[in-house]
């Protein structure tokens, strides 16, 4: 069983604790080569998709809207299995869900973050 789910931007250095790695952009982050961007899985499919994506456009202002579309695609039987496949890939270790926006406080890796944390009955990690 995965101990938690967190998230980390894909700007900041790997951590030790950061466990199973998973990119979750369907875009590739600018400026990071391949060489120097660590992961373990690309997961596009966990993404929002790009009419959600497009329509959000990292605007504050539309955040609520964003996290309300955001959550009912991931509550789809084919997300919740995907998520499951992602932890068992994880293999009982921390999962860190890696992104590229620049908004700590208001992306998608949030909501995505807490979505798995619930379906696989983790206990999020405080920050």
């Amino acid at each position: 069983m995965v101990k938690h789910v967190q998230i980390r931007r894909a700007y900041e250095a790997p951590d030790a604790g950061d466990g199973f790695r998973v990119f979750v952009d369907r875009l590739w982050p600018r400026g990071l080569s391949k060489e120097d961007f660590k992961f373990d899985l690309w997961c596009k499919d966990l993404a929002p998709s790009p009419a959600l994506r497009t329509w959000f456009g990292h605007k504050v202002e539309h955040w609520e809207g964003f996290q309300e579309n955001y959550q009912q695609e991931l509550r789809t039987p084919e997300q919740r299995k995907l998520m499951r496949e992602v932890a068992e890939q994880a293999d009982g270790a921390t999962i860190t869900l890696v992104y590229g926006a620049k908004d700590t406080q208001h992306n998608h890796a949030l909501i995505l973050a807490d979505e798995m944390n619930r379906v696989l009955k983790t206990k999020p990690r405080k920050s």
